[in-house]
């Protein structure tokens, strides 16, 4: 008798896609979860289905054991020429690039940050996985500093040390309109049930807290400064949205001045934390991406 790994289906993963479920519990991308359905390795209830059967609460998922056995290429190296604003044995932090997404996911499977990180550094945390390195997020078009882990036990100690509210995240950013000199958004948010691209501000969201200060007013706009005390998905965006005060650029969130291909102008700008391994207090810095520096000159002559 084959040996097989099991999963029964409760409520809370009812009505999913079987290849999205797969996908959220296994290594695999979303690509090779259907190619495995469709050879037939996963069977429901002992036989096999098709990719997009949704899930009923007591299905049995049954996969041979043999499959996860074998070496799955999920990433390929890319070379984007990443600039590394810092590096050691156990870390590294990266200045982003715009216009790149930081792992792939369901709904997209082209080059990402990964593909990148695979070529730039010998060795990488959970290795195996469609996230090498990646222990934490910016959106496509937010650029700045990120964290990234080369071996296991710095990305567990890191992903414990975000999960502590230990690390400090600044951001810049450019608004239309004004808010008070400083203060701070404590406002839930939650997946936009209107729109699945979108976080919006709901009663039933989570936890979403958003320091900000005004470094500079420029006729209709400001420069403003963001400090993460959660790190929810689009919370600055999706902050500023609901007070009608959108980043400049940020054409899915309100933005009506200067959206262009580069996406909304946020910068993640500095990373301040305590070294997992060494201990050492780190404070880094990097420089506005060319396209905000320009912009905020010229609003600055206005």
């Amino acid at each position: 008798m084959k040996a097989t790994k099991n999963f029964l289906i409760s409520e809370k993963n009812k009505m999913q896609r079987l290849d999205h479920f797969l996908v959220s519990q296994t290594t695999w991308n979303k690509s090779q979860c259907q190619k495995l359905i469709a050879a037939k390795k996963v069977l429901v209830n002992q036989k096999p289905t098709k990719k997009n059967y949704l899930l009923k609460n007591q299905d049995l998922i049954t996969i041979p054991t043999t499959v996860f056995k074998t070496p799955l290429n999920i990433q390929k190296p890319y070379n984007l020429n990443l600039e590394v604003v810092y590096e050691d044995s156990d870390l590294a932090v990266i200045n982003k690039p715009s216009n790149l997404i930081v792992h792939p996911s369901l709904s997209f499977e082209g080059i990402t940050l990964v593909n990148a990180l695979l070529h730039q550094f010998s060795s990488l945390s959970n290795i195996d996985t469609p996230r090498p390195g990646i222990v934490h997020r910016l959106d496509k078009n937010t650029t700045g500093l990120m964290l990234i882990a080369k071996n296991d036990n710095t990305s567990q100690k890191l992903q414990t040390a975000f999960s502590q509210r230990t690390i400090k995240k600044v951001y810049w950013g450019l608004i239309e309109g004004f808010l008070e000199n400083e203060g701070t958004i404590n406002l839930p948010i939650a997946r936009n049930p209107n729109d699945r691209l979108k976080m919006t501000v709901l009663p039933n969201g989570k936890e979403a807290v958003t320091h900000f200060k005004t470094l500079k007013r420029l006729n209709n706009f400001s420069l403003m400064q963001f400090v993460l005390e959660t790190g929810r998905t689009h919370q600055i965006r999706a902050h500023l949205s609901y007070l009608k005060k959108p980043l400049l650029g940020d054409k899915l969130y309100g933005s009506k001045h200067y959206n262009t291909d580069e996406g909304q102008f946020l910068h993640a700008k500095e990373l301040i934390f305590k070294h997992p391994i060494s201990f050492q207090e780190i404070n880094l810095q990097a420089p506005l991406p060319l396209n905000f520096q320009k912009l905020l000159d010229k609003l600055t002559n206005l």
